[in-house]
């Protein structure tokens, strides 16, 4: 696990999805590196249980895995860090973008 938090790309990567579920394209896009290094990051966060993945039709989508102790501790320094918190905030705008309309 520390391993995976060990990469600044790995940590942004946390902080696109602290509010929103992305595609491994749409998380790529927001990088200056080739999508297979992206999918491979993706990977090493799956595999240390701090990110999952769904397929939903042609695409795979990521979220975090909330109740793993690693993300509390990372949302916690997200919130002080003067890079991730820029990320962050455009996590929660894409997360109000994508929020079905309620009906009250």
């Amino acid at each position: 696990m520390f391993e995976a938090l060990s990469s600044p790309v790995r940590r942004k990567i946390l902080a696109y999805l602290a509010h929103a579920d992305l595609t491994a394209g749409e998380i790529a896009a927001r990088f200056e590196i080739s999508k297979p290094a992206v999918s491979q990051h993706l990977s090493v966060l799956e595999n240390a249980g701090l990110v999952a993945s769904e397929k939903k039709g042609q695409f795979v989508h990521y979220s975090l895995v909330a109740d793993a102790l690693a993300n509390t501790l990372n949302g916690y320094v997200q919130e002080v860090c003067p890079v991730s918190r820029p990320l962050k905030k455009e996590s929660a705008a894409l997360a109000s973008k994508s929020a079905p309309p309620t009906s009250d």
